[in-house]
């Protein structure tokens, strides 16, 4: 039944030996300095028997962080702890692409290094709140990024695409999806510029194509990939054009000859056979909450080519092993999902049928 998976593949030049990859998950267990330690080693190295692990989102600077005790990949000392988690997850058999996440609007000044106004495409304050130290607090209203600090943010993501590649890691999947910075670009109500990177759907997707071609052009295009979710509405974002957008932005993005496209799908079955359709390289399929029969049946009928897991790879690090023999899995617990130590992170048992 789950034959399909466990066929190999080529993904950016590198041989994969089946098709289930780890999806990125934040975890929140990083140090206040956003440097990745030894627990988080342990913990990517534990998974590594999916074929290819993309880490939780990591800032390409200060200014993309949002979230407390996340990593970054901008300074020495989090190469260096990215160091440890790529040579442990190498050594356990696996290979690993650190996902280059900037969280824009989404995002309040006690949980940065700089405590500076969150920075976005427009000055418009998402809904919502934002866990703090000192408690859940409304994220304020930020700051719109002049169409010179839109450019240097392109450098930041450069940068950072080389530091991890100096950390070790195999590749960088850029986080276009999630309401987070390159989503906020391209949705119109987050997106209300007047410049070249705002209005029409050309000047919407001009950001996230120069994001990509940038970290291709530093890394090459074999070593990188994209994530988008069309349509996902987290983090207060309202698209109304998908069907217009993305086909554009997949059209744009096609000549780079990427490493793969990570699509997290929402529902909207005919978009996302459009861009299976005019996609021509590797796609990694997201299905939130889809059990594990459905993510096979996505290989099988050419849906997708790869499929990537979250909780359940979260819950089990074993959970290939456990495919493989059909064992039961563990039950993803949500209350140690975000911050913490080891319980519920590095903890679940391993299937020893």
């Amino acid at each position: 039944m789950l034959e399909s998976l466990w066929a190999p593949i080529t993904l950016g030049g590198t041989s994969l030996p089946h098709r289930l990859v780890m999806a990125p998950m934040t975890r929140d267990r990083s140090t206040p300095e956003g440097v990745p330690t030894d627990l988080n080693a342990e913990y990517y190295a534990q998974r590594a028997s999916k074929a290819l692990i993309i880490t939780e989102g990591t800032q390409p600077s200060a200014d993309g962080q949002g979230y407390l005790l996340t990593p970054g990949i901008y300074n020495d000392d989090q190469i260096a702890g990215w160091r440890k988690v790529t040579d442990a997850v190498h050594e356990a058999g696996s290979r690993v692409f650190i996902q280059l996440m900037h969280v824009g609007r989404i995002s309040h000044p006690d949980n940065t290094p700089h405590r500076r106004q969150p920075v976005a495409p427009s000055a418009i304050r998402p809904a919502g709140v934002m866990f703090t130290a000192s408690g859940p607090q409304e994220m304020p209203e930020p700051r719109a990024l002049s169409t010179q600090e839109v450019t240097e943010t392109i450098q930041d993501f450069r940068r950072a695409a080389a530091a991890a590649v100096a950390a070790g890691a195999d590749g960088v999947e850029i986080h276009g999806a999630n309401g987070y910075l390159i989503h906020q670009f391209l949705s119109g109500n987050a997106n209300q510029r007047t410049d070249r990177y705002g209005g029409s759907i050309e000047a919407r997707i001009r950001f996230a194509v120069e994001v990509v071609a940038a970290v291709a052009d530093e890394i090459g295009s074999e070593r990188t990939g994209i994530r988008i979710s069309p349509g996902n509405p987290y983090n207060d974002i309202v698209e109304s054009d998908t069907h217009e957008l993305y086909p554009a932005l997949v059209e744009a993005l096609r000549p780079m000859d990427l490493a793969y496209l990570h699509l997290m799908h929402v529902g909207d079955e005919t978009l996302l056979d459009r861009l299976r359709a005019e996609w021509p390289g590797t796609l990694i399929l997201n299905r939130p909450g889809a059990d594990i029969p459905t993510r096979a049946k996505d290989v099988d009928n050419g849906t997708a080519d790869l499929v990537s897991v979250g909780a359940l790879a979260l819950a089990n690090p074993d959970l290939v092993e456990r495919l493989r023999v059909g064992a039961e899995l563990n039950t993803p617990d949500p209350a140690t999902f975000y911050g913490g130590g080891a319980v519920g992170y590095t903890d679940y048992p391993t299937h020893t049928g």
